[in-house]
């Protein structure tokens, strides 16, 4: 009898938002249940966003994966979420490039929460308290990063932090938004939407 996360995959590759063997096999050695609150663990193999505090939500599976998709993860890239919220995402990350990932989370308890269950997955990840529209602290040279919370305009420091061939995904907008992927020049090459995230704050 298949799991509640094997269900879930099968669902992301029957509707072809999971499109590689890499990224199914990251959504199936990630034990989402963890990333969320215990008494609320029944929600965690639901295509749903849910809240995991003020301000703050664990994106819905599709939704990921699709970010996932557009950003080209590949193995061996340095990658940054910005909003890394509970580390679901980071956990992906890193078993999608088989190396260090690294966040940032304006919230100082899920900082906290997230260190924890990523330590205890043994994920490699260095997450820390502070501003996402101001990057992430004294690292740059990042192949991709991940905006994983509304912008009405991308942060320009996101973009010094970018390697010159790598891609910024943000979903961009108001009160809804779409995703777009950027180069390092700012151009959009793709846009889809529309969607409804929390606010970069």
């Amino acid at each position: 009898m298949a799991s509640g996360l094997e269900e879930l995959v099968a669902r992301l590759k029957q509707s072809k938002t999971i499109k590689s063997t890499e990224m199914e096999g990251a959504f199936l050695s990630v034990p989402r249940e963890k990333f969320f609150p215990k008494e609320s663990v029944d929600y965690a193999f639901v295509d749903t966003a849910f809240s995991i505090g003020p301000d703050s939500t664990i994106s819905q599976p599709t939704t990921i994966a699709m970010m996932l998709s557009l950003l080209e993860i590949t193995p061996d890239e340095k990658v940054l979420e910005v909003g890394s919220g509970s580390g679901y995402v980071l956990a992906l990350l890193h078993k999608i490039t088989g190396k260090e990932v690294f966040g940032i989370e304006l919230d100082k308890e899920l900082v906290k929460s997230s260190k924890k269950t990523l330590e205890e997955l043994e994920i490699p990840a260095k997450v820390v308290v502070g501003n996402g529209k101001k990057g992430f602290p004294k690292e740059d040279a990042f192949d991709k990063i991940l905006v994983s919370a509304a912008c009405i305009k991308v942060p320009d420091k996101l973009f010094t932090q970018l390697k010159d061939d790598g891609l910024l995904i943000a979903p961009v907008g108001e009160r809804v938004q779409d995703i777009i992927v950027y180069n390092k020049k700012k151009e959009p090459i793709f846009q889809i939407g529309t969607f409804v995230f929390v606010t970069l704050r």
